[in-house]
């Protein structure tokens, strides 16, 4: 039996923090770039979250069930988890923050095609069709369309766009893995344990293996890594599984273009990220693709109930 529940204010106020947060992550992480790498730093909030995690399964007593067939997915969506951030990372130090968000969070366009070519559940509607077709055109228009101000981005922005975008990918890959292997029926907390500790090792690896593993701490680091670790990577995933539990998935997904925005807004406000306007014009389409990919299912059906019942 489904008990999920339509969206009310709690659920919507919630969705709104989690967006903001996302959406501040990426300019934190480069905006204290100078004192520690994006690579490094995210391996060792990777690792502190794991850390948590662990503590509030051992504190509900839930044990990590490797025998339940969940062992090797959970490694390959921790590698996978890992790759993403690996990306980021990387791409974080070519790019501006703001782009790395917008084309991270393409994620679930290319998670409704993989799921949409594994699970009969999950075909794409002309809605969703729709979605993909202008998020495509809005990455083309984003990657062809660039700014040719003089120093308004760096001139290898175009490797760290691409870095972000597969980031994106691998983050879609991650949600097909979980949502066609046993991970779909783990508990949440096992699914983001195997995430968080294949993040931590293969982040770790790659900051020693660059030369990025030098660390500056001052007050400002540690707030950083506080932020990354308590708030982002524990608290605000946590956070998201309960939502999921507890609400209609389609209409929480429709959120998931405020993130890009609040990037967008953050990264202009407190680094002085150039907006250029042909960025703009690229992302626009891309954030109203995502929209109705994430919920056109539940946009139809609310669009329906709203003709039938008025």
């Amino acid at each position: 039996m489904n008990t999920r529940q339509a969206l009310d204010s709690h659920a919507i106020t919630l969705m709104v923090v989690l967006c903001a947060t996302w959406g501040l992550q990426q300019v934190v992480l480069k905006a204290t770039a100078a004192d520690i790498a994006p690579v490094m730093q995210i391996a060792l909030r990777s690792g502190v979250a794991a850390a948590l995690v662990g503590l509030l399964m051992w504190w509900r007593k839930e044990p990590m069930r490797l025998g339940d067939g969940t062992l090797r997915p959970g490694v390959v969506v921790g590698l996978l988890f890992g790759l993403e951030f690996l990306l980021v990372a990387e791409g974080l130090r070519h790019s501006s923050a703001s782009h790395i968000l917008v084309f991270l969070y393409t994620a679930p366009i290319f998670a409704a095609l993989g799921l949409h070519w594994k699970l009969a559940a999950e075909r794409l509607g002309a809605v969703q069709w729709l979605g993909i077709v202008l998020a495509f055109g809005g990455i083309a228009y984003a990657f062809l369309g660039r700014s040719t101000v003089a120093g308004a981005l760096p001139d290898n922005a175009l490797w760290g766009d691409f870095l972000g975008l597969l980031g994106g990918v691998a983050w879609a890959a991650t949600t097909v893995v979980v949502r066609c292997s046993s991970l779909s029926r783990a508990p949440a907390t096992q699914t983001l344990l195997y995430q968080l500790i294949g993040a931590f090792v293969l982040l770790l690896a790659g900051a020693f293996l660059t030369g990025q593993a030098r660390i500056n701490l001052t007050p400002h680091i540690w707030a950083s890594l506080a932020f990354h670790s308590v708030v982002v990577s524990f608290a605000s995933y946590l956070a998201w599984f309960w939502l999921l539990r507890h609400y209609l998935a389609s209409p929480l997904g429709v959120f998931s273009f405020l993130t890009p925005l609040f990037g967008i807004v953050f990264g202009a406000w407190l680094l002085s990220e150039p907006i250029e306007a042909n960025f703009l014009l690229g992302a626009i389409p891309v954030l109203i693709g995502i929209v109705l990919v994430s919920g056109g299912g539940w946009l139809l059906r609310y669009q329906g109930f709203n003709q039938k019942y008025r």
